[in-house]
């Protein structure tokens, strides 16, 4: 697989690449979000993930991952020492598809980077099932992928979509933390759970409808149909 590594530190970038390489990954090393931007034209340029750092010397990563989005739909992991869930949200919400904390463990990062490449090819051969899920003002188009409320479009990202699609196939079902992390991620690796907390906290922020999802606690998740 072809990655594009966007890191300014050189030293990180040479052991991270060293790294990749031997696990069989094509690394392309940028510098710079210029240099990111470019390396994508056309189209991805045939990348199949972006491992994005959001310390950058000319512009700051969110305003590059933001970039990205609008030019490709190739995957972007970010990361990044910012820890916090704020941070972590507004990463999702500008499109990023994952996001790593650094210090990082390798074999946590080769995981991330396996299971985004792995769905996202699951993704392109097409949504499972057909129709339209229509639950009170929230209407989910499987074939397209397309949410709206009130009748207008909102923009989710590969996996908030796949979750809120998999827990609004069946409104008032308690899915566990497991089976939604294996559903959605295709994996049991116990690191996910913390990234699934962030998918429903960016799900429920930008769907404006903080009930639609409730927690049921020591369990997982279930979507409360709301009024039509």
């Amino acid at each position: 697989m072809r990655l594009l590594l966007v890191e300014d530190d050189n030293h990180v970038a040479a052991a991270l690449s060293a790294v990749l390489a031997r696990h069989g990954f094509d690394v392309t090393h940028a510098r710079s979000g210029e240099e990111a931007l470019q390396a994508l034209v056309p189209e991805g340029n045939g990348f199949g993930v972006v491992l994005l750092d959001l310390g950058l010397p000319d512009q700051d990563g969110y305003e590059v991952c933001g970039k990205i989005r609008k030019r490709t739909s190739t995957p972007v992991i970010m990361v990044t020492a910012r820890s916090d869930v704020r941070s972590r949200i507004h990463g999702l919400n500008l499109g990023a598809d994952d996001y790593v904390v650094k210090p990082y463990d390798t074999g946590e990062l080769l995981a991330r980077i396996h299971a985004v490449s792995r769905r996202t090819v699951q993704e392109d051969a097409g949504t499972a099932g057909e129709g339209v899920l229509r639950l009170g003002a929230v209407h989910i188009e499987l074939p397209t992928r397309q949410v709206s409320v009130d009748g207008s479009v909102v923009q989710l990202t590969r996996k908030e979509f796949d979750l809120l699609a998999l827990l609004a196939q069946r409104p008032g079902v308690v899915f566990r933390r497991e089976q939604i992390i294996s559903e959605v991620w295709r994996t049991s690796w116990e690191g996910t759970g913390r990234t699934l907390e962030v998918h429903v906290a960016s799900l429920r922020a930008k769907l404006r409808m903080p009930a639609l999802i409730e927690t049921v606690r020591g369990v997982g998740y279930r979507l409360v149909a709301p009024a039509s």
